[in-house]
């Protein structure tokens, strides 16, 4: 039975799923983790500018220390996250991320996706937000929303993909808003 918004996950307490990607590479997608702030410092920066752009809809050139907290220390129950890591030097990498936070309407989520530009179109992406889309059933959610630049090809290609609805976002000039209904 599904847990409510903000109460207790549905299952393992921290899932983990390995996938294999078209070109064969192999990734654990976890909950991401206070202890991975230097790797996601990491990944961030390793972000092409167009990406960065896009996932944090503003240009930057390294995340502040706020960002970085506010990325790493969830509760991974209004707030969900995981990451897609590859083993390098006995350490995790961070090759994905996608997340979710729950509102003020506790039946919907604003979500979240980015993937490092040499690890893009392998399938990454779509299993990241599929193993996401899956919690936030599992948590009662209702409804998922993505706000985007009307330039991200990328973001309405993985939308249109996984059924969200897409439409000009209301009085935000140059940006679009994928619905998805759980």
């Amino acid at each position: 039975m599904p847990s409510p918004p903000g109460h207790a996950p549905v299952g393992p307490a921290q899932p983990r799923w390995t996938e294999t990607l078209r070109d064969r590479r192999q990734v654990l997608i976890r909950p991401i983790e206070r202890q991975d702030a230097d790797a996601e410092r990491e990944f961030i920066r390793a972000l092409s500018p167009e990406s960065r752009r896009a996932r944090f809809l503003y240009q930057m050139n390294a995340p502040s220390q706020a960002l970085i907290d506010s990325l790493t220390d969830i509760d991974q129950v209004d707030d969900v996250a995981f990451v897609a890591v590859v083993r390098d030097d006995s350490r995790d990498r961070i090759v994905g991320a996608c997340r979710y936070a729950v509102g003020p309407d506790p039946n919907q989520c604003e979500v979240a996706v980015v993937v490092l530009d040499d690890w893009q179109e392998q399938g990454l992406g779509t299993a990241m937000m599929r193993h996401l889309i899956e919690v936030a059933r599992e948590r009662g959610i209702k409804r998922m929303q993505s706000l985007d630049s009307a330039e991200n090809l990328e973001m309405r290609d993985l939308a249109r993909y996984l059924g969200f609805h897409t439409r000009q976002a209301p009085d935000e000039p140059g940006l679009v808003l994928h619905t998805l209904t759980l």
